[in-house]
């Protein structure tokens, strides 16, 4: 198998010759990543807003959010191909541009088609920016010391957006209008595609336009969109239906059959694979992959059923849920950049331990709480610790997976990693929501809720020690020098 010509490279941006601060290309970085996950979350709350506007009827208002996350993880193996391709500076403008654009669409939609259709060409956006911005961190900080920095301050980023959504949902839904919840989107584009033109060093092309769309593997980029949408489809399916049903089990295996027609496809008979087998035999890359597909699912623990047990059990609004977890997102950002300096020093398995420590026992500890439990001892004090777990976990893992990979695949690669996240978060969902047993709307005292969210928090605490024990086969600590700092 031939691989990939050395014209569609990334090369690295040397600092020396840049007039623009390295730290405003990872402001930059951090603010789109920022975006990217703020919308996963931030309609969640003006929902009943939009349908009562729109008028949805049934489950249509969940289409909103599903449209979204769908695109978003189905494109984006394509989306950092096309980083690699044509460079992170042409593909992060694109991204920015549709993703400003399909807010201002979504903010005056006038029907419900039309706003799902703005949610899926956002999520095709996003699925642009997330894997460029990662291409952007890896050729702009070309040290293992400032990759490491930089990852902690973009993972930190993202963790932030999701927890924010709530917080800036309620706001604005409140305060203006649920369109502004979109509408908001572009005041921040507009400043962000006018940085993304000028801070980021145009990347030398010597492949022509035809050879780059030649490279582009449209049969691998079909079969992989395709196995992955249908694949996220159906898990998506199973919040309302069982797994054997026909609706969520045809296009489970509808996904599984295509993913394995793309892998076959890019071994055997594409001349330039979108994601060329010999990335997936990298080590970090294999286990890294695997990794985060276990981390998604403590993410979900974390994160979202945390604010249910608020919400369903101890009474709270989303807007107060929303406050009752910003400790944790605080201390998830400092962790995140304070671990950072220290993964060239100590390596990624010691890290991994840690936050696997932390997972066991900031998990083991909120699965003790119940419907009389006070905020301050039994949700407060765990959701630090479990904090702390994911901000030395998560930039670890996305700094390990991408490592040691060649310039020019780094997009592939960011975005392998990005969706194999996605991925295990959806799973995750699916699999502790069914744990969790029967959810608020089946009208369920506190106490049975409060049980079945205590058994998601000890899967979780298994599901971090996992994702340490997987860590141990990840590639030891590299010396590297501090050029790029």
């Amino acid at each position: 198998m031939a691989s990939r010509p050395s014209t569609s490279t990334v090369p690295p941006a040397p600092a020396k010759n840049r007039a623009v601060p390295l730290r405003t290309v990872l402001a930059l970085a951090c603010a789109a990543q920022f975006m990217v996950i703020l919308d996963s979350s931030i309609v969640n709350v003006a929902l009943p807003s939009v349908d009562r506007d729109l008028h949805f009827g049934g489950t249509g208002p969940a289409w909103v959010v599903n449209g979204y996350l769908l695109t978003f993880a189905g494109f984006m193996l394509l989306g950092g191909r096309a980083a690699d391709l044509f460079g992170p500076r042409r593909t992060l403008t694109a991204g920015l541009t549709l993703f400003t654009a399909a807010g201002l669409a979504g903010g005056l939609a006038t029907t419900a088609d039309a706003l799902v259709a703005a949610r899926v060409a956002q999520g095709v956006g996003a699925a642009m920016m997330a894997p460029a911005t990662l291409v952007v961190i890896n050729t702009h900080f070309t040290s293992e010391h400032a990759r490491a920095k930089a990852f902690g301050a973009w993972s930190a980023a993202g963790g932030v957006g999701g927890l924010s959504g709530a917080l800036a949902g309620g706001a604005l839904t409140t305060g203006l209008s649920w369109r502004w919840v979109f509408l908001i989107n572009v005041p921040i584009g507009a400043v962000l595609i006018t940085l993304a033109l000028t801070a980021l060093t145009p990347t030398a092309q010597t492949a022509t336009r035809a050879d780059r769309t030649r490279s582009l593997d449209i049969t691998g980029a079909v079969t992989a969109t395709a196995g992955l949408g249908a694949l996220i489809y159906g898990v998506m399916q199973t919040s309302d239906y069982a797994w054997t049903s026909p609706q969520a089990a045809a296009p489970i295996l509808a996904g599984v059959l295509l993913l394995a027609v793309f892998a076959l496809v890019e071994a055997r008979f594409a001349r330039r694979p979108i994601m060329p087998p010999r990335l997936v035999r990298l080590r970090g890359v294999a286990v890294g992959g695997t990794a985060l597909v276990l981390f998604g699912g403590v993410g979900i623990a974390m994160w979202y059923f945390t604010s249910l047990f608020l919400q369903d059990v101890l009474g709270y609004t989303a807007l107060r849920s929303g406050l009752g977890q910003t400790p944790a997102a605080v201390v998830f950002m400092l962790t995140a950049r304070r671990a950072a300096p220290l993964l060239p020093r100590v390596g990624v398995r010691v890290l991994l331990a840690a936050g696997g420590l932390a997972f066991l026992t900031g998990f083991g500890w909120l699965s003790q709480a119940h419907a009389g439990t006070g905020f301050a001892t039994g949700v407060l004090g765990p959701t630090l610790l479990v904090a702390v777990g994911i901000g030395l976990t998560f930039p670890t893992l996305m700094a390990a997976a991408t490592a040691g990979v060649p310039g020019g695949d780094a997009g592939v690669v960011g975005g392998l990693a990005a969706t194999t996240n996605q991925i295990g978060g959806a799973v995750g969902l699916a699999v502790l929501a069914t744990v969790a047993g029967p959810g608020s709307t089946a009208k369920a005292t506190p106490a049975v809720l409060a049980a079945g969210y205590d058994r998601v928090f000890l899967i979780a605490a298994g599901l971090g020690v996992a994702v340490a024990a997987v860590g141990t086969l990840l590639p030891g600590r590299r010396r590297a020098g501090r050029t790029g700092d």
